[in-house]
């Protein structure tokens, strides 16, 4: 009797022994996170994204999602801390108060969601378009190829805005890119995803950041003859000043002929441009399934910033505070985020840090100025902040900044915005102000900043002032109330 309750024990240990430490290694505690963050994708390119429709049908759409300055650097530099321009010091795409050299400086890279996720075990990897600067073949603080703190994986370039002849630092090896159609980057860059994908010990975290659809607008080869005829959007801002603008969009002249045929060309290229992205996402997906990580995996979708053609009259761009810019998409689909839901309350690229880690079993540093949005992804919506914050540094007079604004583009001066779910506020540092109802004006058209009470303007101007002097969660989550 004892020899058979040996052997009955024996065998369940063995058949315990081949499956729980399997099940165990594709099911971890905490979800794997996987995020697609685009290049100037506005939100009007979503209809031409299948793949993008399908993830907010399977997860949440967040509908007042904006981020903290309409241009890369400052916006990816709070997407990563967690933290407003003010606190990170990044401004711009360069120079004395921008770019990856200040991010560097001042020694933001050493407390990113990265560190914290690898020091809680993830397997974190990066790959595609890091902050303006960077340089793959770059030797920073005597590292040579450089690769900053928090990712186990690097796949960046530096100028891949053409998505072709480029340089991608692949864990410290460099390698260069031509011309052929294998070499297209985000095409690149989905095969690279999808082997971390497939070989990464769980938990990962999995950032590809696409540098499509930004100019040049360059599309997959499969792809530049889609959608022809394409025009850019004719709403009812295009090619029409707001009444009351502010000085440097005041005198913009109607646009050309020529100017709205070179909008319409981009339009149809960013649709095409987009086209590899979505797929690339679709691609992510299968391969989460194919190795058994789906159902553990929060997928995050967004863009950096929005981008304008022909709103407001202003020809390529972005920088300015009007929704076209600030405004983008954001969407997550996983575990615990409650399908085809759509989540109006004010969030920010800065709460995606605190997010992560949140979803990590971290409890995000006080000192962040976001929030995690996890409250948000199902049942009854808890109090929430008001208001959001923009700050933005101009007009950009560099010509070598990739996002440098083309004539007619619009250049604004050195700005603070406070945008609500109903209104946009904006102060320039010249003493201009505009306000927006946007519950009666959504698209723009009329700065009634001018009709606006004394007790109005000076409560306004309190809450923006609270904003963008406040310093971590608490205070700037009672200044956002």
């Amino acid at each position: 009797m004892l020899f058979r309750r040996t052997i009955v024990v024996v065998l369940m240990l063995l058949v315990a022994g081949c499956s729980t430490p399997d099940q165990a290694a594709v099911k971890p505690a905490h979800p794997n996170i996987v995020f697609v963050l685009t290049d100037d994708l506005s939100m009007n390119l979503l209809q031409y994204m299948p793949q993008v429709q399908q993830l907010a049908k399977d997860g949440a759409s967040f509908s007042n999602y904006t981020v903290t300055d309409s241009l890369c650097c400052p916006s990816r530099s709070s997407i990563f801390t967690g933290k407003f321009p003010h606190d990170t010091g990044v401004f711009t795409n360069g120079g004395k108060d921008g770019g990856f050299k200040v991010f560097h400086q001042r020694q933001n890279e050493d407390s990113t969601f990265a560190t914290a996720l690898q020091k809680a075990g993830y397997h974190t990897a990066m790959m595609g378009k890091y902050l303006n600067g960077y340089q793959p073949n770059g030797t920073v603080d005597g590292q040579q190829d450089y690769v900053p703190p928090g990712w186990n994986d690097w796949y960046v370039a530096g100028n891949g805005y053409p998505e072709y002849n480029y340089t991608l630092n692949a864990n410290h090896q460099l390698e260069k890119h031509g011309k052929a159609p294998s070499d297209y980057l985000t095409d690149v860059l989905a095969g690279r995803a999808r082997d971390v994908i497939s070989n990464a010990k769980q938990p990962f975290f999995l950032e590809i950041a696409t540098f499509a659809p930004h100019s040049p607008y360059t599309p997959a080869p499969q792809d530049k003859n889609k959608f022809p005829g394409l025009k850019a959007p004719r709403d009812g801002s295009y090619d029409k000043l707001p009444a009351n603008a502010p000085p440097w969009l005041a005198k913009h002249p109607a646009l050309t002929p020529k100017q709205q045929k070179a909008l319409d060309k981009a339009f149809r290229k960013r649709a095409q441009a987009v086209q590899s992205v979505d797929r690339m996402l679709g691609s992510l997906r299968d391969t989460l399934e194919k190795t058994g990580a789906a159902d553990n995996t929060v997928i995050v979708f967004s863009s950096d910033n929005g981008y304008h053609l022909g709103e407001h009259r202003l020809t390529a761009g972005k920088q300015t505070a009007f929704e076209t810019d600030i405004h983008v998409p954001l969407v997550m689909a996983g575990p615990g985020i409650k399908a085809g839901t759509t989540v109006p309350q004010s969030v920010q690229n800065a709460d995606l840090a605190p997010t992560f880690e949140t979803l990590a079993g971290l409890t995000p540093s006080a000192d962040v100025d976001g929030r995690s949005l996890t409250p948000l992804f199902g049942g009854t919506p808890p109090t929430w902040r008001t208001a959001s914050l923009v700050e933005h540094h101009g007009p950009d007079t560099d010509p070598k900044d990739p996002d440098h604004p083309e004539k007619g583009s619009g250049n604004p001066t050195t700005y603070e915005a406070l945008r609500t779910a109903m209104a946009t506020y904006v102060e320039y540092s010249d003493g201009t102000v505009e306000y927006y109802d946007r519950s009666k004006d959504p698209l723009q058209l009329d700065n009634t900043a001018s009709s606006l009470s004394s007790s109005q303007r000076a409560a306004l101007h309190a809450k923006l002032q609270a904003l963008r002097s406040c310093h971590g969660q608490d205070a700037c989550w009672k200044a956002a109330a």
